[in-house]
């Protein structure tokens, strides 16, 4: 049985103090990133907050992502823990989460994103070498099949690592000299404070990052009207990664699938650019797209038709055999 903190709750008699308990990995990035909600609601609520660790399949199986698929390693226990009450709230990172709506469960709240690229970290932190600096033949780590298609259709040289662990697992890689490089999520360095050991922010144009990448996802139960949580939600971040996840959905594509997406909404208008990969870099296909988001009009149902739009120009170009 999974290891977890906390006791299931049946429920607070009216008018009594409450204390909200906030589901969440165990690692320190997904316990930093846990407590900036926690915070947030205590802050806007008064209500105390307690963080409840619950160990997921993909912390104890260190096989690859490819290997294990990717979809839904590291929310299954947690979607359990927040069913049977042992939380109100769990945090997820979005870029991790099934895009299959969960029975029973809403994502309450896309909090505001921050920087949805991805990181090069080399040897010499930001003073170091970016990717196109490093030297040829450079052994560069990840664990993400997206991750390394790009590196590969950018770097074909390169000597691509598949490597598993937390950030500073990770990190040790290169302060020791097994790697020269790590590609990691600017987020995660950012939500850690260690956003030093970043030698270059891989641009948006040339890696698109994961749908939701940058984004966290607050998950609640159906019916539950857990104080505070709305207020975190922000239309930006939610328009966005709706489009970007919707990409995924329409391509029956995993979360480790080699699938890039970029939404943004500005000035009224929701854009996505969408990239699907060749595990091996060689191969790219694009697709982007556009469309009106009046001010008040819910999101959604547009971001879900521009998303469909995009994939099913991917999937005319051939998508679908390459993510076979």
């Amino acid at each position: 049985m999974t290891p977890r903190t906390g006791t299931p709750r049946t429920g607070t008699p009216k008018g009594a103090p409450r204390v909200l308990r906030v589901g969440t990995r165990g690692s320190r990035l997904a316990v930093a990133q846990t407590q900036l909600v926690a915070s947030a609601l205590t802050k806007r609520t008064g209500i105390e907050t307690e963080i409840v660790r619950v160990t997921t399949h993909g912390d104890v199986n260190r096989a690859s992502l490819a290997t294990l698929g990717g979809t839904g390693v590291f929310a299954t226990e947690l979607r359990d823990a927040l069913r049977a009450g042992e939380c109100d709230l769990v945090v997820h990172s979005l870029k991790d989460l099934p895009t299959a709506p969960a029975p029973g469960l809403t994502i309450a709240a896309y909090p505001r994103r921050v920087d949805a690229r991805d990181a090069l970290c080399s040897a010499g932190g930001a003073d170091g070498p970016g990717l196109d600096a490093l030297p040829h033949g450079a052994k560069v780590g990840t664990g993400s099949p997206r991750r390394i298609a790009q590196l590969l259709e950018q770097r074909p040289d390169l000597e691509i690592r598949d490597i598993r662990g937390n950030v500073g697992t990770r990190l040790a890689f290169v302060t020791s000299g097994e790697l020269d490089a790590v590609v990691l999520a600017c987020a995660g360095l950012e939500r850690l404070g260690n956003t030093e050991v970043i030698s270059e922010r891989l641009p948006l144009d040339r890696f698109p990052t994961a749908p939701g990448q940058g984004c966290l996802a607050v998950e609640a139960r159906e019916g539950d009207e857990v104080p505070g949580v709305a207020e975190l939600d922000d239309l930006a971040a939610r328009a966005a990664v709706l489009a970007e996840r919707g990409v995924l959905a329409t391509l029956e594509a995993g979360c480790s699938a080699p699938v890039a997406a970029t939404g943004r909404l500005a000035d009224g208008t929701l854009a996505v650019w969408a990239s699907v990969y060749a595990g091996d870099g060689s191969r790219r296909l694009s697709a982007a797209g556009t469309a009106p988001l009046p001010e008040g009009a819910p999101p959604s149902q547009i971001a879900n038709e521009l998303a469909s739009a995009v994939a099913a120009e991917l999937l005319d170009q051939g998508a679908a055999a390459l993510l076979a």
